[in-house]
């Protein structure tokens, strides 16, 4: 009688560890399709920029502005929205933002002038402000240590493959059906996906789901850090600062290029938009497979080295000023698009490289905050400035000119990584 007791308890145990991490890869699949709905949302409208710029006569700085708000209130409101999500609860706080960024696409299709237009995409960002960070946070609660790679780095790569599909399914329904209807559907999309979400996610599953983890999170949350504490946490050095700054200055190219590229293509290629819109989000899935092997390289070569990292960042980011000035200087063709698929591949290199530099000098139990305040970093100064100062230089000089002297930009973060270099040295030695 007692063995088949403790048999059954076994068996019971068994069923229920095999049903909660189930029920953590439906919650995983959940959020990783609104992250692709997420980006689906922010990128698709970049493939309507020759749509928009003759039916309301837009400029070019117009058009970056449209596009560049978005990541800029993202950069903005992703530290505090995080600090509101984890006193408020995340579950709530998921649902609410993917209900606010697909009303506010709605509201991107509604829109009947420039004005409006940027209103939207400001609710836009405001939706999904911090959801990245909250999101994460959430999937790391339900899930074993063992597997945080794999759920992060899942989980993240949602982000360039929603900006393929955003920017492709936009242009290829616009010329089909006009661009009003390929912002709502990216709506009716997200709104979708919420109202699953809320059916499925609850915070009672989720504490079930991985009770040791769970435990573990939320005695860590209730740790309170002064913000003096915190500003040393997140800045204990000047090599660290580098990686923030030196990140950002990069991702201003990757910016740029995700949101030009299309219209690039059909003005001086020729391209009609959903033709150009494809061939751009080939360009952007490129990108993508190049921060996963960037970062498989980096920690092959480096090791434990940080070093080591700082020397990547340094090449891959000459690599990448080296081919896109080689690109942008040839006429239109083939051979320049030979030469941008390879240029593209060390675009976002600096994920892999200044992620695992800040890494390594942060104390572990602030690490999503120094993630945060690398993502606010990035956004600002790279997704947000990129677009609109490269539509400011092209109201001056044409798109095509302005997109000839981005390589330089290139030497801004080269050298950014050559200080923080020079920085982690002279810190080891006094350390």
């Amino acid at each position: 009688m007692t063995l088949y007791t403790a048999n059954s308890v076994a068996a019971e145990s068994s069923t229920v560890g095999r049903n909660a991490r189930a029920y953590a890869w439906v919650v995983f699949a959940l959020m990783f399709c609104l992250l692709l709905s997420d980006y689906m949302s922010r990128q698709a409208l970049n493939a309507l920029f020759p749509i928009l710029k003759v039916q309301w006569q837009l400029s070019d700085t117009q058009l970056g502005s449209i596009s560049g708000v978005v990541p800029l209130a993202v950069g903005v409101l992703t530290l505090p929205f995080s600090l509101i999500a984890d006193r408020w609860g995340r579950v709530k706080s998921i649902a609410l933002m993917a209900a606010l960024w697909s009303l506010a696409t709605l509201g991107c299709a509604m829109a009947s002038s420039y004005h409006e237009m940027l209103v939207a995409r400001i609710f836009v960002g405001v939706g999904e402000a911090a959801y990245g960070s909250v999101g994460l946070a959430m999937l790391m609660s339900i899930f074993p240590r063992k597997l945080r790679s794999t759920v992060a780095g899942g989980f993240t790569s949602a982000a360039a493959f929603g900006s393929v599909l955003g920017v492709s399914i936009s242009g290829i329904i616009a010329t089909r059906f006009g661009w009003r209807f390929s912002m709502a559907l990216m709506a009716i999309l997200g709104f979708a996906l919420v109202i699953i979400y809320c059916f499925a996610v609850t915070e009672k599953r989720l504490a079930h789901a991985h009770p040791v983890e769970a435990k573990a999170m939320s005695e860590h949350e209730q740790v309170k850090l002064t913000p003096r504490a915190l500003f040393a946490g997140l800045f204990p050095s000047r090599s660290v600062f580098c990686a923030y700054l030196g990140s950002a200055l990069q991702i201003f190219i990757q910016g740029t290029l995700f949101v030009w590229l299309p219209s690039y293509l059909n003005r001086y290629w020729g391209m009609p938009v959903g033709k150009a819109a494809v061939a751009a989000a080939g360009l952007v899935l490129v990108s993508g497979l190049g921060q996963f092997l960037c970062g498989v390289v980096t920690d092959r070569i480096s090791g434990d080295s940080s070093l080591k990292r700082w020397n990547m960042a340094i090449a891959y980011c000459l690599m990448l000023g080296i081919l896109l000035a080689i690109a942008f200087r040839l006429p239109p063709g083939n051979l320049q698009f030979a030469l941008l698929a390879p240029a593209v591949l060390f675009l976002a290199s600096s994920f892999g490289t200044c992620s695992a530099i800040i890494a390594g000098a942060t104390p572990p139990g602030i690490h999503g905050s120094a993630f945060a305040t690398l993502t606010l970093f990035n956004n600002i100064l790279g997704l947000a400035a990129g677009p609109f100062v490269t539509g400011v230089v092209a109201d001056a000089v044409g798109l095509q000119g302005a997109l000839r002297w981005l390589p330089l930009a290139a030497v801004l973060p080269l050298t950014v990584y050559l200080i923080g270099r020079r920085c982690h040295i002279a810190e080891a030695r006094r350390g």
